[in-house]
């Protein structure tokens, strides 16, 4: 019988491609990160000498941060999902979601950087015409500038059609005045992709008359820091007043921004997901490691039916979640409408970290609410992606629809 392949079927073996990716991604992280890691212990494990009074990150975390960009930039990891004309390798998503998979399975140190985050190039950007991508996409995939994604407001978070900044043509200039809010790596970023009303909804519906700018950072007015815990310094809002843009900043079409980010919409789940599988993977290898070492009762915590079936059961979740991130990679690979599957990938990769981070600070004990073990962190951290690029209800929502309910 010959060996499956994604022609005939459906396939989990790693190709040669992504598994020497993996392997080179691994020699990296050994040889590059790792000393980084040793060497700043103390800034990125400690939030208070990590940190400015105001929550900013320090410029010393920041180089650091910056430094792993590059580097990655350098070796060709950073970016290798975006097409080779703006400097990527047009890697499959197969291979970008393993990737992602892989490095955040290290956990949240310096390697959460070494592939592009909300903070790097995203399909989004690939609209711009040739100017525009040698100016803004060149320099993000090369990782010497960082961008945000300006989308989310005060009153318009998962109904983001019901945006209130505005902006309006006058000559040959956009006026652009609102507030973005919760706007990851806001307080860093060279540029930022800000989403408008350019008409209203009864003149071009709900989903229509919103376009997206490319809006650099000295032209917004920072505003107060959305701090949440395991992202202090990450978020902040975005304030614009009277901020007058040529045209030419304009990404994409005029009024049709909003079913571009709809576009891409899947590939932001897909990457959000593979990081919830990783870290997942992490938190429970970490759990069962300390249920065989610590001792009670005169026995390891780990033979006790109560502990072992919190990792048996996070386990059974990881490796499902797993091959779920898998399919929806697979699909859209081949070009197959995954709306229903990300949703279901999201929500249940989200879920299986959150209740691992869970149990892993149970395991632990004391220990677990300890800075010293960093499982606070993660639960924090879980926490956030049940909410970002689409909260639980809204997935459900998604799945429910795509199965004939909530009409």
């Amino acid at each position: 019988m010959s060996s499956p392949t994604s022609e005939s079927g459906v396939a989990f073996d790693t190709d040669e491609e992504t598994e020497l990716i993996l392997e080179s991604l691994d020699r990296f992280i050994e040889q590059e990160i790792d000393p980084l890691e040793a060497e700043y212990e103390d800034i990125l494990t400690n939030p208070r000498t990590g940190h400015e009074e105001d929550g900013l990150l320090t410029d010393e975390y920041l180089d650091l941060i910056e430094t792993v960009r590059k580097k990655s930039a350098d070796a060709g990891f950073y970016a290798m999902n975006m097409p080779e004309d703006v400097g990527g390798s047009d890697v499959s998503y197969v291979t970008w979601y393993r990737a992602i998979a892989h490095v955040f399975a290290k956990g949240r140190g310096l390697n959460q950087h070494v592939l592009a985050g909300p903070e790097g190039p995203k399909p989004l950007l690939l609209l711009g015409d040739d100017d525009q991508r040698a100016e803004y996409v060149e320099p993000v995939v090369r990782g010497g500038k960082s961008t945000a994604f300006a989308q989310t407001e005060p009153t318009a978070g998962s109904d983001s059609p019901a945006m209130q900044t505005t902006a309006e043509r006058d000559g040959d200039e956009w006026v652009l005045n609102g507030q973005k809010q919760w706007i990851t790596n806001a307080p860093y970023a060279d540029f930022a992709q800000v989403f408008a009303r350019t008409s209203s909804r009864e003149e071009a519906g709900r989903y229509g008359g919103i376009t997206c700018f490319i809006v650099e950072s000295d032209e917004w007015e920072l505003g107060s820091l959305n701090n949440t815990p395991a992202e202090i310094g990450q978020q902040a809002e975005l304030r614009f007043d009277d901020v007058r843009l040529p045209t030419d900043r304009v990404l994409g079409e005029v009024g049709h921004a909003f079913y571009d980010a709809m576009d891409f919409l899947s590939i932001g789940r897909l990457e959000l997901g593979a990081q919830a599988v990783g870290l997942a993977e992490y938190v429970l290898e970490r759990a069962t490691e300390y249920a065989r070492e610590r001792e009670a009762f005169d026995q390891q915590i780990g033979n006790f039916q109560q502990i072992s079936s919190k990792v048996a059961r996070g386990r059974a979740k990881q490796y499902a979640a797993d091959s779920a991130g898998l399919r929806c990679a697979w699909k859209l690979d081949r070009d197959e409408s995954v709306v229903e599957d990300i949703s279901i990938f999201n929500w249940f990769a989200t879920q299986t970290y959150w209740e691992a981070a869970d149990s892993a600070v149970q395991i632990h004990g004391g220990n677990g609410l300890s800075e010293d073990y960093g499982f606070m962190d993660h639960l924090n951290y879980a926490r956030l992606l049940r909410i970002v690029e689409g909260t639980d209800e809204l997935q459900l929502n998604t799945i429910a629809k795509q199965n004939g309910l909530l009409e």
